[in-house]
């Protein structure tokens, strides 16, 4: 497993905050039984993830705020983010390029998980 150094987790970080907040330079993915959801909920549960900034120490131990979860209309949200290749084949060779990554961010019920 690569140590990565302060400077890539950073710009991981930055890049992950990007997409979160803007759902630019990746693809969103919803789970069935998000998409099940009425569209109102989606469409909260969607602008709680762009709006979401309680990172710690403990909900994120990496520091690359790749992951988050969050409780609205008394359901139970995850929304994590993965990184792959441009052709979605592999994993991501650096995610700290954007010219070879690729971010899925994947919103799901905690049930899902």
């Amino acid at each position: 497993m690569e140590v990565l150094s302060r400077d890539k987790v950073a710009e991981i970080r930055r890049l992950n905050d990007q997409f979160r907040t803007t759902f630019r330079g990746g693809q969103i993915v919803l789970t069935q039984s998000v998409a099940d959801l009425p569209d109102m909920v989606k469409a909260a549960a969607l602008c709680e993830v762009q709006k979401f900034s309680a990172f710690t120490e403990k909900n994120d131990p990496t520091n690359e705020h790749d992951f988050l979860a969050f409780e609205l209309c008394n359901r139970c949200f995850i929304f994590s983010i993965v990184y792959f290749d441009l052709k979605l084949e592999h994993g991501s060779p650096d995610p700290a390029d954007p010219n070879v990554t690729r971010r899925i961010g994947t919103l799901m019920m905690a049930h899902d998980w």
